[in-house]
């Protein structure tokens, strides 16, 4: 197929981007369609000759159709999902026309520059050391596996052992300490890096979710020579919460500890005035991993790794082939990356950091923050509702309370589950629900540019109208 045509596919992809997103005020959050239907319309044998690509993308289009969840919609409540700004989602598709391979300044300048620039930018609005290396990864996930991995060759290299060299088998073994908050995937990336999970001790909590001190320096001073990741949240996925670093870093440090810091989405309180005073003594970490698919809203996929001592993060990732030379005046991506051939996701974090302006991240933060306040007070406040956690940042908790008479935690419990159910079904708005402390309980999240006043009142008016067949009248005073 010599000299193919793009125009007429990328002009119908165009077409059908925009309408879709045109039409995300009015339409359904939730998908439409379930798997038997889509499966009806994807399914189809694999053609022996292919078809012309603009076909391609209209017949796409409509397998698709009804079976996308609007994610990217200011009424999407439900994980902590972003939408795209709209330099950034331009430029994720001129990364794609350009279609370049992110792993080293000799296959893109352009793009290891790109990258340069918005690794430094991201330091800066999260006030991190400014040597600190860093790495654009595919999310949280791999920012995770990232960072580990520079700790793990630092806490064994501080023992003598080469674990790039010799491996796992006979080193000494490392142990992570952290809460029961910490996100499932800390536990997924211990399970990458081959420290098994047995290896994670979850120590007490507060009620506000915060790792107690005390049971940091008792877990610590058991064991001073083991050597040891202390894992902290800046914002867990329920609560908000964040634990309380200008205590737990120095206690972590009397004994040698790697500190690694979840910031998935709570790091980027460090880039507000008024919520900067959560992430207090944050800086002092070893390693900081967060995300740019949610709160920066870029396109999946996007995560940011950083690393105090660039050599322990450089040790661990480094490798060079003789096909490739490398620059020693510019920063080689493959030397801080655990991918290879990887997208050049710095121009759209770039676009998107040039769209917003510092101010703009920081009224982008705030925005959504108040708007999860908003949402959990006034759903909260509704008959047949009532206030689980208010939000620390962008998450809160709301719980159903059963309208049957002597009502049990059980009852509440499937309640709050099909009211998640009935506001799904209306498709004006999209949340999820969790168990928390032994009970179900609805999360909101708001980390989407877009979520306005409007999409608030909308959101609670669904709920009202929801909850009004079961309780007419009063609140519940039921147990919950």
């Amino acid at each position: 197929m010599p000299n193919p045509d793009f125009r007429p596919a990328l002009e119908l992809a165009l077409r059908n981007a925009l309408s879709h997103i045109d039409a995300t005020d009015e339409a359904r959050v939730s998908a439409a369609l379930g798997a038997p239907a889509l499966r009806a319309k994807f399914h189809r044998p694999l053609p022996d000759r292919g078809i012309a690509p603009d076909q391609v993308i209209a017949e796409l289009a409509r397998a698709a159709e009804g079976g996308l969840v609007r994610s990217t919609s200011g009424r999407f409540f439900a994980w902590v999902i972003g939408g795209t700004l709209p330099a950034a989602l331009a430029a994720d598709w001129l990364a794609s026309a350009w279609d370049q391979n992110a792993a080293a300044y000799a296959c893109s300048p352009a793009a290891a520059v790109a990258e340069e620039v918005a690794g430094s930018w991201l330091k800066e609005l999260f006030s991190l050391p400014s040597e600190a290396a860093f790495a654009l990864v595919t999310g949280c996930q791999m920012a995770h596996v990232t960072c580990l991995a520079a700790a793990r060759h630092s806490l064994l290299e501080r023992r003598g052992w080469d674990v790039e060299q010799r491996g796992l088998n006979g080193a000494p073994p490392l142990r992570i300490l952290t809460s029961p908050e910490h996100h499932a995937t800390a536990d997924r990336a211990v399970r990458l890096l081959g420290l098994g999970l047995s290896s994670v001790v979850d120590l007490p909590s507060d009620y506000h979710g915060r790792l107690k001190p005390d049971a940091l320096e008792s877990a610590l001073a058991a064991a001073p020579e083991a050597p040891t990741i202390v894992l902290l949240q800046a914002g867990d996925l329920n609560m908000g919460a964040f634990d309380d670093f200008s205590t737990l870093i120095p206690i972590a440090r009397r004994y040698d500890a790697w500190v690694h810091i979840d910031g998935a989405f709570g790091l980027w309180a460090a880039t507000s005035a008024s919520k900067r005073h959560l992430t207090a003594g944050v800086q002092q970490a070893d390693s900081w991993a967060t995300d740019g698919h949610k709160w920066l809203n870029v396109p999946y996929d996007c995560g940011y790794a950083f690393v105090r001592n660039p050599d322990d993060l450089r040790a661990t990732m480094t490798y060079h082939a003789s096909y490739v030379d490398p620059h020693e005046s510019v920063r080689e991506e493959v030397d801080w990356n655990p991918e290879w051939s990887r997208r050049a996701r710095a121009f759209p974090t770039y676009a998107a950091l040039l769209q917003l302006g510092r101010r703009g991240v920081e009224e982008l933060i705030d925005r959504c923050c108040a708007h999860a306040h908003a949402l959990v007070l006034r759903i909260g406040s509704l008959p047949g509702a009532e206030v689980v956690w208010l939000p620390t940042i962008n998450q809160g908790l709301v719980r159903f309370l059963s309208p049957r008479a002597n009502a049990t935690p059980e009852d509440h419990d499937r309640y709050t589950d099909e009211v998640i159910a009935r506001i799904l079904s209306d498709g004006v708005a999209f949340f999820g629900g969790v168990t928390w402390r032994g009970r179900r309980i609805m999360r909101v999240s708001v980390s989407n540019w877009q979520t306005s006043e409007s999409d608030v009142d909308r959101t609670v008016a669904a709920f009202a109208r929801i909850l009004s067949a079961d309780h007419p009248t009063a609140k519940s005073t039921a147990t919950p």
